[in-house]
């Protein structure tokens, strides 16, 4: 068995406390057993004049060993549940790449030990909420093509906050 993360009791507590909350539009597909492993389904609220209504995006979160004094590794992928499912689009937001790199500070320089995988959801989720633009970053096939693979290791323009 793999040695526990450090901070593994917090890792059970914000577990305990995604599944006992239910945000809203947010589910939790799948785990792994050391609880650094996850993928969110992310339903889009109160948005139908960008996005179709209940359309589904995947989330993977993977929490590194420097969590929470450092963000985890965030990115939307592409994903199915099954095989009679079509696999997810990545969603068009001008802050996240067709990667699935995500442009946002909370998962950068404003990330704090305060902030929890439960910070992090919301926070996509409210910037899908509020977007007004169907379309990429404006560097993003530039980005794709030289982007690592842990969006982590970018470091990310930030074009337009007021997005």
């Amino acid at each position: 068995m793999a040695k526990p993360h450090p901070f593994h009791k917090r890792l059970i507590k914000e577990y305990t406390s995604i599944q006992k909350n239910k945000l809203p539009g947010i589910k939790l597909i799948y785990n792994d057993d050391q609880l650094i492993n996850y993928i969110f389904q992310i339903i889009i609220l109160n948005n139908e004049e960008i996005y179709k209504p209940d359309v589904k995006y995947y989330l993977s979160i993977i929490i590194t060993n420097e969590y929470p004094v450092d963000s985890p590794q965030v990115k939307f992928i592409s994903y199915s549940e099954d095989e009679n499912t079509e696999l997810s689009d990545i969603p068009l937001h001008p802050h996240i790449y067709s990667n699935g790199h995500i442009c946002l500070n909370l998962l950068g320089e404003d990330w704090t030990p305060a902030c929890s995988i439960e910070s992090i959801l919301l926070s996509i989720q409210s910037m899908l909420n509020n977007n007004q633009l169907l379309t990429r970053p404006p560097d993003n096939d530039s980005y794709i093509k030289h982007a690592p693979l842990n969006p982590k290791q970018s470091k990310f323009i930030y074009h337009d906050d007021n997005v």
